[in-house]
Order: structure tokens, then C-alpha cells, then sequence
């Protein structure tokens, strides 16, 4: 499978996820894919149920990938989701509020099944919307002329 045919495969994973159709991504994973979230692992089991959590909180979720890169096996994401909280998330009941967080995806690939995943999740936009974290002004860096 060629760096090329692999990219074209997680953009069709992309496209799965932005039609809530998890099974379009499932498919693709080896029955012995490894996941990891912030560096811990994660069964695939409880990897579907967070991604099931995800599309019932934020049912119109959608990603729009902003960059693609592969290299070997290995193709990296990066990603920014969108979306309508409509039901509880994290103790937090529906706001209605439209949300974004960011993430960046890593997969590894053997025979054209995903064995490897990693994910690192920034969910502090979608925190602060939803009023878990407070809101920080950003720093303006002075630059010397």
C-alpha cells in the first residue's frame, strides 16, 4: 500500500465519521489494532464507546481535516471538529452551543488494516464554551524591532 493510498484510506475514515457512520471506520482497523488516547491505551471496545458518546452529545459532529501527512506506514492528521452540543456531555446538559475542539491523529497501517492508533485531544475551546474551564486572555508577545 503506498503513502498515497493510505492518506486516501483515512480520508475515507474522515468521511465516515462526518456521515456518523462508524462502521466506515471500524472496518479499516486490524482485528488487533492498539489505541492510544494522551499516551494510555485504550480498548477498542471503550475507544467505540467514546466515539458513540461523541456522536450522541454532538450529533451534527463534523471534522474538517486541516493537514495530511504520511510517511512509511504511518499517516498523521490534523484535525478541527465542529459541532452542536445537544445532549449532556461531561455533566454538562445541552447548551445548543455550536463547539470546536482540535485534535491530531496518528495511525500505522500493516496490509492495509490500521494497527496502530494515537490521538491527542485539545478540548479546551469546547471546555471553555461549555464553562469547565475559564476562559484566559491570550498573551500578545511583543516583538522587538
Amino acid at each position: 500500500m503506498s503513502m498515497a493510498e493510505r492518506k486516501a484510506l483515512c480520508l475515507e475514515m474522515v468521511a465516515a465519521w462526518n456521515r456518523w457512520d462508524l462502521s466506515g471506520i471500524i472496518k479499516h482497523w486490524s482485528p488487533d489494532i492498539v489505541h492510544y488516547s494522551e499516551d494510555t491505551e485504550v480498548s477498542s471496545a471503550d475507544m467505540i464507546k467514546l466515539m458513540e458518546g461523541g456522536l450522541q452529545a454532538f450529533p451534527d459532529l463534523q471534522l474538517e481535516v486541516k493537514s495530511i501527512m504520511a510517511e512509511e506506514d504511518r499517516v498523521t492528521l490534523r484535525i478541527t471538529v465542529t459541532a452542536t452540543h445537544s445532549h449532556e456531555f461531561m455533566g454538562v446538559p445541552p447548551t445548543g452551543e455550536r463547539v470546536s475542539w482540535h485534535l491530531v491523529e496518528e495511525l500505522r497501517f500493516e496490509d492495509a488494516k490500521v494497527v496502530e492508533h494515537w490521538d491527542v485531544i485539545n478540548m479546551r475551546p469546547l471546555l471553555v464554551k461549555l464553562g469547565k474551564l475559564p476562559d484566559v486572555p491570550k498573551v500578545e508577545l511583543e516583538t522587538s524591532a
